[in-house]
């Protein structure tokens, strides 16, 4: 496997539905969860990032389902860069079954650079990159 972030969650019993599986929405919570402690690694603490001026906001989210997970299961999410553009960057995150690594979902979302004042779009900082 190429070297991606990898941060490992358990599924909790309210984020499952009637079929007793992740309901399908839950996988939005993940994807942040996952794209948080990923930035955090490579930024620093969301207060840094905001203290340079600068934030991200998400303009698209796709998901893709394989496979059901399920309560009290460890899934392993993968976190890397697939596209860094001028102002928008592109996150691809797998998720697996910890301990089979069966593939459960994949994700993509796009992030476009702001100012953390304004909220007005701009370029990612040189020192960002």
């Amino acid at each position: 496997m190429e070297n991606v972030f990898c941060y490992l969650l358990r599924v909790r019993f309210n984020e499952c539905d009637a079929q007793k599986v992740v309901f399908n929405a839950r996988y939005v919570d993940y994807v942040e969860l996952a794209a948080t402690e990923f930035l955090r690694v490579i930024w620093g603490s969301y207060n840094d990032i905001l203290s340079a001026g600068i934030d991200s906001q998400v303009v698209s989210l796709s998901v893709d389902w394989k496979a059901p997970a399920k309560f009290d299961e460890v899934v392993a999410v993968t976190v890397k860069t697939i596209r860094l553009g001028s102002s928008s960057y592109t996150l691809q995150l797998e998720f697996y079954h910890y301990e089979s690594s069966k593939l459960l979902a994949s994700a993509e979302i796009i992030y476009v650079m702001v100012s953390a004042s304004q909220h007005v779009k701009m370029e990612i900082p040189q020192d960002v990159r």
